[in-house]
């Protein structure tokens, strides 16, 4: 099912707007919950930081106040829409945990994703055994992580880059990403191939960070992240920075545009998609050269 709209940066889109409104018109917190008859303030305030899904009266009711001419409000009851969306989001994502949900969310209705990664195979890229294998190693340290639903939730994720107008997609990986890291021997060479697959679809870049690779200023991403632009450029650009516990989720225009400096300096540093693609291939090509056995009872050479 297409999904067009992220619930996430709509609600984000939606809380920074009704905060604008709110703002030119000389209004606190206080005031308009006094208006509305709202309890208190946290309802409001979770709903201008995008922490909770609107509801479409109380975001009326808001308009309202603030006394939104109507072309500017049927916008904003379309945008309202979106940041309710719930069930259709449910059907369409399945079963999937906190995490792999916060992607998805993210994912389905970008424009364009860069993703940068300085270890493992971004999600999105991962052959199926590879998947399996990398939630099987993060379940050692998640016990609660349900293997079988985390390995559907991440096929269901990768649908985007197959969809009939899927995102660009540029990942941005260090070299050592395509050493096998305790791998099995098969599980790495059919992700290879998947990875020298996907490279050659037209709306997917796949760039290597050489292992002595200098980007700007010798800047160097600490941790692996994700970045997101959607179709409507009022939605805010989004980044998504992986942590060994939780995803810290950036929105803010100054952080956002730290991060876009830095996918900038790490392009400039990758190798080309044609150097990168041979790279791969030669990768590959290695992969599917048996090594020589040794012999089992080799004879023991006599000394000289």
């Amino acid at each position: 099912m297409a999904l067009s709209a992220s619930p996430v940066v709509r609600r984000a889109r939606l809380g920074a707007e009704l905060r604008r409104l709110r703002r030119r018109q000389s209004l606190t917190l206080e005031q308009v919950c006094d208006r509305l008859g709202w309890a208190s303030t946290s309802k409001l305030s979770r709903m201008e930081l995008g922490q909770s899904r609107p509801d479409l009266a109380d975001v009326l009711d808001l308009l309202d106040v603030y006394q939104v001419p109507p072309g500017q409000r049927d916008e904003l009851i379309v945008i309202a829409r979106d940041a309710a969306t719930g069930r259709a989001w449910s059907r369409a994502l399945g079963e999937m945990g906190e995490r792999q949900r916060a992607y998805a969310e993210l994912e389905a209705g970008a424009a364009r994703i860069v993703e940068y990664q300085p270890a493992v195979v971004p999600g999105l890229l991962q052959a199926p055994a590879y998947a399996r294998l990398r939630v099987t190693a993060g379940a050692l340290l998640h016990e609660d992580v349900d293997v079988e639903a985390d390995v559907r939730a991440r096929a269901v994720r990768q649908e985007v880059l197959r969809r009939s107008d899927p995102p660009r997609y540029t990942a941005l990986l260090d070299e050592r990403v395509c050493d096998p890291g305790g791998a099995p021997a098969d599980v790495w060479r059919d992700q290879l191939r998947h990875l020298v697959a996907l490279a050659d679809r037209p709306h997917v870049t796949i760039r290597l960070l050489p292992r002595d690779a200098a980007p700007h200023g010798g800047v160097h991403p600490l941790a692996g992240f994700s970045f997101y632009t959607y179709p409507d450029p009022a939605d805010p650009r989004t980044v998504l920075v992986e942590t060994l516990t939780t995803d810290l989720r950036l929105a803010a225009e100054a952080d956002v545009a730290r991060y876009e400096r830095l996918v900038d300096w790490l392009l400039a540093a990758a190798l080309s998609e044609e150097e990168t693609a041979d790279l791969l291939a030669r990768r590959l090509g290695s992969a599917l050269v048996p090594r020589p056995r040794e012999p089992r009872d080799a004879p023991v050479p006599e000394p000289r």
